[in-house]
This record gives C-alpha cells, structure tokens and sequence, in this order.
C-alpha cells in the first residue's frame, strides 16, 4: 500500500529542521519512503505499519501546533507500488511524467 504523509509544524520560519525530525522517524518502521517538497510517499504491506510510523513521525516533530496529513491507496486486489503508479501514468503520456530534462 502507499501512503502520502506531510507533517509540518505551524511556524513562520523555516520547517525544515523539523520535518527532518518527522523523516527521520520513519527509520524505526518497515516501510520504504521517499520525501519530496511537498510531503513523504511511505510504501509498505501493513496498514498498521504505516499508522505506526505516520504517529512516530507527528510525533516527532516539536511545536505548540503540528499540522499532519496521511492519505492512504490500499489496492486490495493487486500489489502496486508507487513506481508503478508513476510507470502507468507515463505509459498513457508516452514520456516522463515530469518537466525536468
């Protein structure tokens, strides 16, 4: 299954600091990440596992305010990963899903 979690602090300045401390946290649980601008893809076979680390990392993070999102794809009939889900929406563009060359 594959997650999209964001977990930011509610702050003027920059987050960065903290949300390094969220992805960090991520290390203790079995699952496959990747981080971009916006949030964390989190890949994994157990929805307890991604509830496991998604707490983990909210709790992470340091703040009178800590603003998390998780968005759960759980395919029930298939095994897909996020790669897959990226290769799919190339084959039907017929080139990168991306504008960077």
């Amino acid at each position: 299954m594959v997650g999209y979690l964001s977990v930011a602090p509610v702050i003027e300045d920059s987050m960065a600091s903290e949300v390094a401390k969220a992805v960090d946290a991520l290390e203790e649980f079995d699952v496959e990440y990747e981080t971009n601008p916006m949030g964390t893809v989190i890949e994994t076979e157990e929805i307890g596992e991604l509830f496991a680390a998604a707490q983990a990392a909210h709790e992470a993070v340091d703040g009178d305010r800590v603003s998390t999102v998780l968005k759960i794809d759980h395919k029930r009939t298939a095994e897909t990963t996020a790669a897959d889900k990226v290769t799919s929406v190339e084959e039907h563009l017929g080139r990168d899903a991306s504008s960077a060359q």
